[in-house]
C-alpha cells in the first residue's frame, strides 16, 4: 500500500536556487547514446479517434482495481497483439507505454480521492483533458465525478482503440447501472472524446486548445483540469509538453494535476525536471500532494499546478 507523506505536502515549491543549475547538464544529454541510435521516425499525424472506432479484433480482458476506497475497471491486453511487441514498455517513437498501467496513474487517482473528499477539487461541470492517457483511469474518475467533458489524449491510437475506449466504457456502464430509474440533470454522461499524436502537434485538434498568444493572454476558455500520469519521463518532451499545457489550459483558473517519478534514471526526466521547466518560465506554481516511497519503484510524486 502506498504511503503518503504528510510533512512535505502543501509547501510550495521551489527548485533551483542557484546559477549552477541554469548550465547545461552532460550528464542528461545522453549524446553518446543519441549518436549510436537511428532517428526516431516521424510521429503519427493527430487525429480523432472515435468512440465507434474501438478494436474489436484484439481480446480484451477486464478486471477491477481498487484504488483506496473506489473499484475502478480497467483491461488487459497484449502489447504482440496491438503493436507486435513483446515484453516491451516503450519503443520510442513507435509505442510510448500506453498498454501498460503504471504506478503514477493509480497515485494520480489516489490524490484525486483526496481532494474531493477534503473540497479542494470538484470535477463536475468541468472540461476535463488526461494526456497520455494509457488506461485512462484518472480521466474515468472524473467522468465518475460528473465532468462535463473529458478529453483523453494518448500517442497511439491503438492504445485509444483497443483500450481507452474499452476502459471508459466498462466504468461508465457501472456508473449507469448505478444510477436512480428516475435520473436528474446531475446524473448526465460525461461527454467522452478521445484524440491521438505527438504533443507538439496536439493544439491543433484538441476543441479547448489554443496557440493564438493574444487570446491565451486574457481569459482564455479552455480546459478547467488536466490531468497527466507518467508523462514527464523524458527529458527531451518537457518543454513541448509545458508548451501544450499552455495552450490548453483555462485561464486563470485552470489547475493540473501531475503524478510521476521524482527521477526517471537512464532516461533523464522525472516530475523535479517538469517543475525546473515551470519555475524557468515563471508562469505557473506548484504544490506538492503526495509523495509516495513504497519500495516498488523510485519515489513518486503527485503535483499540483496552477497559474500565478
Amino acid at each position: 500500500m502506498a504511503a503518503n507523506s504528510s510533512s512535505p505536502a502543501f509547501e510550495n515549491f521551489r527548485l533551483f536556487g542557484s546559477a549552477e543549475d541554469d548550465k547545461p547538464n552532460p550528464g542528461f544529454s545522453l549524446g553518446f547514446l543519441d549518436s549510436q541510435q537511428p532517428p526516431l521516425p516521424p510521429p503519427p499525424p493527430c487525429l480523432e479517434v472515435l468512440s465507434s472506432e474501438v478494436c474489436s479484433s484484439v481480446k480484451y480482458n477486464v478486471e477491477p482495481v481498487t484504488v483506496g476506497e473506489i473499484t475502478m475497471f480497467k483491461g488487459r491486453v497484449s502489447t504482440q497483439e496491438v503493436f507486435s511487441l513483446s515484453n516491451s514498455d516503450l519503443v520510442p517513437g513507435k509505442y510510448e507505454g500506453g498498454l501498460k498501467l503504471w504506478e503514477g496513474a493509480l497515485d494520480l487517482v489516489k490524490a484525486l480521492c483526496g481532494e474531493v473528499e477534503n473540497g479542494h477539487l470538484s470535477f463536475a461541470g468541468k472540461r476535463v483533458l488526461e494526456l497520455g492517457c494509457g488506461h485512462g483511469l484518472p480521466g474515468i474518475y472524473a467522468c465518475l465525478e460528473d465532468a462535463a467533458a473529458v478529453h483523453f489524449q494518448d500517442f497511439n491510437a491503438e492504445v485509444l482503440r483497443c483500450l481507452t475506449i474499452p476502459n471508459v466504457t466498462a466504468n461508465l456502464t457501472k456508473k449507469a447501472e448505478a444510477l436512480p430509474t428516475n435520473p436528474t440533470e446531475s446524473d448526465a454522461e460525461s461527454v467522452a472524446c478521445y484524440f491521438a499524436g505527438d504533443w507538439s502537434e496536439m493544439h491543433k485538434i484538441l476543441p479547448f486548445a489554443s496557440d493564438d498568444k493574444e487570446k491565451l493572454s486574457e481569459n482564455f476558455n479552455g480546459y478547467d483540469i488536466v490531468l497527466m500520469a507518467e508523462t514527464v519521463y523524458s527529458l527531451s518532451t518537457l518543454k513541448t509538453l509545458y508548451r501544450l499545457i499552455t495552450q490548453c489550459l483555462s485561464r486563470p483558473h485552470g489547475v493540473v494535476y501531475m503524478a510521476g517519478k521524482k527521477h526517471y534514471f537512464g532516461v533523464g526526466g522525472g516530475t523535479r525536471r517538469f517543475l525546473s521547466v515551470l519555475e524557468k518560465e515563471g508562469e505557473m506554481v506548484s504544490k506538492l500532494i503526495a509523495e509516495v516511497a513504497d519500495g516498488s519503484s523510485n519515489v513518486r510524486e503527485v503535483w499540483k499546478i496552477s497559474l500565478k
